[in-house]
């Protein structure tokens, strides 16, 4: 990381593919999904809470993750999300969506094209 805080927008599209990601290595509660995105990336792209929830709720409704409660820890229940079979094929998806993208971007702003004037 740069040491930058990245915007919001650059992300936007690929949230669920970071939720899904950090899901699919284990279950995980929400504000330990928000701590390991601000670890990950070293403070450089801190999620709100809200927009996490926003975002699992939608994840929920296309059924690509479920929620239980957890056992109790500090006092209270906590909800842990798990991804499904669905959410692993819809992931792969991502993963391949990402690699075409990040392919496509390398063309435009890695390239030594010259440009004419």
């Amino acid at each position: 990381m740069n040491g930058l805080p990245l915007s919001s927008d650059v992300l936007r599209g690929h949230l669920e593919s970071i939720i899904l990601t950090l899901i699919s290595e284990k279950d995980r509660y929400g504000y330990e999904i928000v701590n390991e995105i601000k670890k990950r990336t070293a403070g450089d792209f801190v999620m709100k809470e809200a927009t996490l929830y926003a975002m699992v709720q939608r994840l929920e409704k296309k059924e690509v993750i479920t929620s239980y409660i957890g056992d109790k820890s500090h006092g209270k229940k906590r909800r842990y999300y798990k991804i499904t079979l669905l959410g692993k094929a819809y992931l792969k998806e991502k993963k391949a969506e990402w690699l075409e993208l990040k392919d496509i971007m390398a063309l435009f702003l890695e390239a030594n094209h010259e440009t004419n004037r």
